[in-house]
C-alpha cells in the first residue's frame, strides 16, 4: 500500500497539480492539508471522476483536511478529541483495508503557533497534547496506524537548511520539539528517519527570498507509524520535483510504501 501526505495549500487552486500527482504517483491513499474550503466547495466531482473516494473536513478560507482513497474510508472521525470548543478543521481519521486486515489513517494539520508570544502558541502545544492523548488510545488497538500530515514541527537542526534562522520560531522552539518527541515516545516511528539519517531532506520551501532556488528548506511534513505499520514499511520518498511545478504549493508530497 502506498500512502502519501501533502499540504496542497488550497485544493481548488492546485486541482490540476493534485490530479497530475495522483496519476503520476498512484497512491492508494492521499492525506491532504490546507484544502482551504468548506466540504461543499471541495472539487469532489473531478476527483471522483478520476477514480477516487473522498472524505473531507473543511473550513472556509483556512485549514481543512481530506483523505482521498481507492477504497472507501470507514469509521470516519472528523476533528481531534479533547476540546469540544475547537472549531478549526485540522484532523480527519478513518480505516482502509490492508491485506487481510486494516490500516487506520489520519490526515493532520497541526497548528503553526506563530507568533509564539500570542495565544496561537499555547493553542499549538495544547493541540499536540490532545494528539498525543488520542494517539495513545489508538495504539491500544494494536493495528497498523499512520498519522500523516503537516506537523509544523522541525524535529532536529538537520531538518532545516539554516537552523539558526528558526530558533525563535514556533516550529523549532524547544517546547515544540519536546512535544513531538513525547508523541514519538508513545512507540511511534517517524517513517523517514527510520530509513535515513541524512540531512538536506526538506518538504517545505517558502515562497519568499528565493528559498526554493537556494534549497533553503525545512522538513515539517511527517508520517508517524505504529509498530504494526513500521514492521510493514518498505520505503519512503519525498516528491521534491513537485515544488518546481508552475504555481506550486510551498509543500511537497511525502510517500511511504507498506507491504
Amino acid at each position: 500500500m502506498r500512502i502519501a501526505t501533502w499540504n496542497v495549500n488550497s485544493v481548488r487552486q492546485r486541482l490540476g497539480h493534485l490530479l497530475d500527482f495522483l496519476k503520476e504517483a498512484e497512491p492508494d491513499a492521499l492525506c491532504l492539508q490546507e484544502i482551504k474550503c468548506l466540504d461543499a466547495d471541495f472539487p469532489r466531482a473531478e476527483i471522483e471522476a478520476a477514480g477516487w473516494q473522498v472524505e473531507t473536513h473543511g473550513q472556509k478560507t483556512f485549514n481543512g483536511v481530506a483523505i482521498l482513497s481507492r477504497s472507501k474510508l470507514e469509521d470516519v472521525r472528523r476533528g481531534l478529541p479533547g476540546d469540544e470548543g475547537d472549531e478549526q478543521a485540522r484532523y480527519l481519521e478513518g480505516v482502509l483495508p490492508l491485506g487481510n486486515g486494516v490500516v487506520r489513517l489520519a490526515s493532520i494539520y497541526l497548528p503553526n503557533g506563530n507568533p509564539p508570544n500570542t495565544e496561537k502558541y499555547p493553542y499549538k502545544l495544547g493541540w499536540m497534547k490532545r494528539l498525543t492523548a488520542h494517539a495513545e488510545m489508538l495504539l491500544e488497538h494494536e493495528e497498523p496506524l499512520v498519522l500523516a500530515g503537516d506537523y509544523n514541527v522541525i524535529p532536529e537542526p538537520r531538518d532545516a537548511r539554516d537552523p539558526a534562522a528558526w530558533v525563535s520560531d514556533a516550529l523549532f522552539l524547544p517546547p515544540t520539539r519536546a512535544a513531538f518527541r513525547e508523541l514519538l515516545n508513545l512507540g511511534l516511528t517517524e517513517a523517514l528517519r527510520s530509513t535515513t539519517e541524512a540531512g538536506g531532506l526538506y518538504t517545505f520551501w517558502d515562497y519568499q527570498a528565493g528559498a526554493w532556488q537556494r534549497n533553503n528548506g525545512i522538513r515539517i511534513d511527517h508520517l508517524l507509524l505504529s509498530p504494526q505499520a513500521a514492521d510493514r514499511l518498505a520505503g519512503v520518498k519525498i516528491a521534491k520535483h513537485v515544488r518546481g511545478w508552475e504555481k506550486p504549493s510551498d509543500h511537497v508530497p511525502v510517500m511511504i510504501e507498506l507491504n
